[in-house]
This record gives C-alpha cells, structure tokens and sequence, in this order.
C-alpha cells in the first residue's frame, strides 16, 4: 500500500480530491500554457511560472520564495527539463510548508496530556467559523473524545442559534448566556472541567471593527478562560475563507496582531480556483494550517496535510 493510500481513505481522499478539483484543474491548465514548447526550465518558463503562483493567489512574497529555489536547483542541475517541472514545485512547496507544517498527521487528535484540551475559534463573520467548529466537534467525537461546545459571541443572537443547531446534529452539550453576557467562556470551561471533558471548542465574536477593539475583546475572552483552566487557551484557532483571496491575508494580518494565532482552518477551498491562498498564508504568517474545508458535507472537514 502506498504511503498517501495509508494517509487517506478512499472516501477521504475522494473528498479531497473534488474538493480541490477548482485549483488543481486551474492551476496545472495555466502551468501548461506557460511551459507549451519549451523542453528546458530558462528564465521565460520561471517568469511565466510566477504570474501562475501569483494568479493562483499564493502571494507574491511567497511565490518569489518558490522561484529562487526551483532557479537554485536549475543553476545546480545545469539543465532541467520541463517534464520535471511539475516534480520539483511540489518538493519546494512542501519543503516551504515543512517550515511551518510539521509531521504527516491526517487524524483529528489532542495532546494525551491536556485535559481539557480548550480551543478558542477566532475570525470574522461570513469566513464559516461556526460551521467550522461545528464540523470539529464532529469529528472530534468520532474520534471519541468527549466535546464541550462555548457560544461566547456575545453580540450576535444568530451566531449563538447557529451554535445550538449544530450542537444539537453533533449530539454534544453547548453553554451559552443571555445576548450582551460575558462569562460564557468561563461557565463553558467549570462546565467542561465538571463533566470531565476532553475537548472545549469556544467560539468568538466575529467582528473586525477596529483593532483596538478586537484586542481587547479576545484578551478579555483569555483571560477570563485562564481563571478555570490555567494555560488555555491551548490553541487559538483563525478561521479564513480560501475563496476570498487577498482579503484573507488580510484578515490574517489583522487577527494575527489582534491575538497570539497559533493555527489556522482554511475554509470554502472547494468554491475556489485559487487554493495557493493555503501556501502563501502558511508562509507569510508562519502559522501552521490545521484544517482545511474542502465541502459542505459534515465530514469535509479535514486535518491538513502537506
């Protein structure tokens, strides 16, 4: 069997491979048109290989990245045929990645240590947030662990209903308080500790209004969680829409100066041709993507690999 077979499932890899079918099919189309006659890697190939990268929204900083790597690899092999072109920008790729992404993980797990195991979801309104931690809470209690949903979005009344609905598909518990409280987070972790629970999933108040605001909104949330349990939250989970782009970077830029980010889910990739966005955020934030969504389907959530 081989390695990626052992990775994935069929049906996982299925899902992967439709859900990335938009960029792949995009991104190879324009890598032929810009290698179309050519039998050797010159700088026309390399230029033309650029304005796809770019085009695919891996960012330019990153893709520069890329290009003087495979231009290293040229310079040291002398001559490089196109046919290997394909080969060497998935190796660059992933090296870029390993830089960021450690191991080949493809399960939904937490740390044997860490009990409760307390995530705190952060990201603007519209990026699938809670769907996101929706689908988490899923397939953390697949992998049978015990799940504690907190709806501390305090400001908007349709995000704490949008909670309850996929608390109640998931089959897993949810606190919630009155709409302007502030201790949901707090009484969500006493709950979490009191029922013996492995995995708290927290979400946040999804807006960007000013940074100032934000900071102090999702310092408070960190705070008042360390009361309970002393070093949550264990991860601070940034949620990002791969449709939107350069706007994601943006947001991400945004979150990143607003809270310490320790990871990353990559949503909607499966609506867009510009997947790349996934490499250039990794790189230019040095944030691991965790997560990625690759469908709508409640299974279509799925740990990240390189």
């Amino acid at each position: 069997m081989s390695f990626f077979k052992k990775l994935f499932t069929s049906e996982k890899k299925e899902t992967l491979d439709k859900g990335l079918e938009k960029t792949k099919t995009s991104f190879f189309s324009k890598l032929s048109k810009a290698i179309a006659g050519k039998s050797k890697v010159d700088d026309e190939v390399l230029d033309n290989l650029e304005e796809v990268l770019v085009s695919s929204d891996v960012g330019v900083n990153t893709t520069l990245k890329i290009i003087e790597r495979i231009e290293e690899r040229v310079s040291e092999d002398k001559y490089l045929g196109t046919e290997e072109l394909n080969k060497i920008l998935r190796e660059e790729i992933a090296g870029l990645l390993s830089e960021t992404n450690s191991g080949e993980e493809t399960e939904f797990k937490i740390p044997a240590n860490k009990k409760p195991y307390v995530i705190m979801v952060v990201g603007v309104n519209g990026v699938g947030k809670t769907t996101t931690i929706g689908k988490l809470a899923y397939q953390f209690k697949k992998a049978g662990y015990k799940v504690v949903l907190g709806a501390a979005d305090t400001f908007r009344a349709a995000a704490i209903d949008q909670l309850q609905i996929w608390a109640d598909r998931v089959g897993v518990p949810i606190v919630k308080q009155q709409m302007g409280s502030d201790p949901a987070s707090v009484d969500t972790l006493k709950s979490a500790v009191s029922q013996n629970a492995d995995v708290v999933i927290i979400d946040t108040a999804g807006r960007l209004h000013n940074k100032i605001g934000l900071m102090n909104e999702l310092s408070k949330v960190k705070k008042v969680m360390q009361k309970v349990v002393e070093d949550a939250p264990n991860d601070v989970l940034l949620v990002l829409d791969g449709s939107t782009g350069q706007n994601a970077f943006e947001q991400a830029k945004q979150f990143t100066v607003a809270t310490e980010v320790s990871c990353l889910a990559v949503t909607k990739l499966d609506g867009t041709a510009k997947g790349g966005v996934v490499i250039g955020i990794s790189d230019q934030f040095q944030i691991p993507v965790k997560y990625i969504g690759v469908g709508e389907g409640i299974e279509d959530l799925q740990v990240f690999n390189k």
